[in-house]
């Protein structure tokens, strides 16, 4: 068995897991209750329009779906014993680890693509104007999203040893890097700001923008002005915040804070695996 083995047993062993299409099923749920609300209730117009609407959602269900997915993909067959057999073919710590990367980032992305699938029909179907440049480039970023989040719930497989583990870090995540980061009246952007009033250090806004923007959410929400235009009045782009025209804020940067949160996380988790005693 090979790194190609591991993928293949893995997507066999996830087709099974019912829990896992049940929450890609919802997100299709929330695709097409919210493509059918919009263009069903006098809304018809551009489905451009609509689809900052959409990336609301994603931010909250999206996370969701991959650490589901991915949370227990080592963590699981450690606890059971599963993994000595697996690392009983010639393979390494590393194929395991990027095996079930691949796996659950095939499985997940398929779901989220179904989702969207539909709702381009929908779209077809409700809206006056489909741009589908537009909703490829969404649909895109919306999976290199997917995928980071894919990534952080493998790390965290792999650098655990049991399932409670898995599921409290996986929670643990999720609410870091979504609720209290961005939504949180205190966060990361608001105890820099504090801090710095305290020693007397004054903070740019650039600075405390970036420091916002440093989530993968924020820095997914930050780079759909690939595809959403910032209001050149406001400077607001979809994430509704005002930003300082300087390049650690452009979509492009927000490319880069994504690719650390896809290989970091995942890296550490395969260190702390390769270094693990497996019993």
């Amino acid at each position: 068995m090979s790194l190609q083995g591991v993928v293949r047993k893995d997507i066999l062993d996830v087709r099974r897991a019912k829990l896992i299409w049940g929450v890609g099923i919802l997100y299709t749920l929330f695709t097409v209750l919210y493509f059918y609300g919009t263009g069903s209730g006098g809304n018809s117009g551009e489905l451009a329009n609509q689809l900052i609407g959409m990336a609301q959602i994603a931010i909250l269900i999206v996370p969701l779906v991959a650490l589901v997915a991915a949370y227990l993909s080592v963590a699981g067959e450690r606890e059971s014993g599963s993994l000595k057999f697996l690392l009983s073919y010639p393979n390494n710590r590393l194929d395991v680890v990027l095996g079930k990367l691949v796996a659950r980032s095939a499985i997940v992305g398929a779901s989220v693509l179904f989702a969207f699938v539909v709702g381009l029909g929908l779209g077809f179907y409700y809206f006056d104007s489909v741009d589908l440049g537009t909703y490829v480039g969404f649909v895109g970023l919306t999976l290199v999203f997917t995928l980071v989040y894919v990534s952080i719930a493998v790390g965290i497989s792999a650098a655990t040893a049991s399932r409670s583990r898995a599921m409290g870090a996986a929670i643990g995540s999720w609410f870091v890097l979504n609720v209290f980061w961005n939504a949180f009246p205190i966060q990361p952007r608001t105890i820099v700001q504090f801090v710095a009033d305290k020693l007397g250090v004054e903070v740019s806004e650039s600075v405390l923008a970036l420091v916002s923007s440093l989530s993968p959410t924020a820095a997914y929400l930050v780079s759909l002005d690939y595809v959403f235009t910032r209001n050149p009045m406001t400077g607001k782009g979809i994430e509704g915040m005002s930003r300082p025209d300087v390049w650690y804020l452009d979509p492009w940067f927000m490319l880069v804070i994504l690719a650390f949160w896809a290989v970091v996380p995942l890296a550490l988790g395969y260190w702390r695996f390769q270094r693990a005693d497996l019993g």
